[in-house]
């Protein structure tokens, strides 16, 4: 025995081995396959966001999520992304929702009001249909920071969004297969 440890699973910055556990207890996985998946998205700040759809829909695919599993619809702004994350939940029949935006603070009181509704509804959303909806909304002070939280090489939350919706969505297959 070398005492070599095997090489860590590092995708976008983030250490991603099985985190172990105690014995029998229940993780979600990393194949994706056979899964549905909606992304909804905000058309404000459009420059950033569609830089986290790439990367969140780069993510499903190398999952194995089939094209004709995945629903993108585009909303005005993160305001309106917890009625189409419901409505993908529903009519859509997705397995997992990932809602993806970027909110920059300004000179006004209106980035708060925005990005609490967001998170709230979002959350609710989830909770109501008992589906993980994933909040991948940017909320920084500066438009440098929503950038960099958006870069195609290292850290972009788009894409940790999407590992989110995947491990989220399997665990919730693992645990209703179990429960039958």
């Amino acid at each position: 025995m070398t005492g070599r440890r095997p090489p860590a699973r590092v995708l976008n910055g983030i250490d991603r081995r099985p985190r172990g556990g105690p014995p029998g207890a229940v993780e979600g996985g990393r194949d994706a396959r056979g899964l549905r998946f909606g992304i909804a998205v905000s058309r404000f700040n459009e420059g950033i966001t569609d830089r986290l759809l790439k990367a969140a829909v780069d993510v499903l695919r190398a999952a194995g999520v089939e094209r004709r599993h995945l629903v993108i619809v585009r909303v005005p702004g993160a305001f309106e992304l917890p009625l189409a994350a419901k409505l993908l939940c529903g009519s859509a029949r997705c397995d997992a929702v990932i809602c993806l935006g970027a909110i920059i603070r300004g000179d006004t009181p209106h980035f708060d009001y925005i990005a609490q509704a967001a998170a709230r509804g979002i959350v609710d959303v989830g909770l109501h249909m008992e589906r993980p909806v994933i909040f991948g909304v940017l909320t920084t002070d500066t438009v440098e920071q929503a950038e960099a939280r958006a870069e195609a090489s290292g850290l972009n939350r788009g894409a940790e969004a999407a590992e989110t919706a995947i491990e989220m969505a399997t665990l919730i297959r693992r645990l209703r297969a179990d429960g039958e």
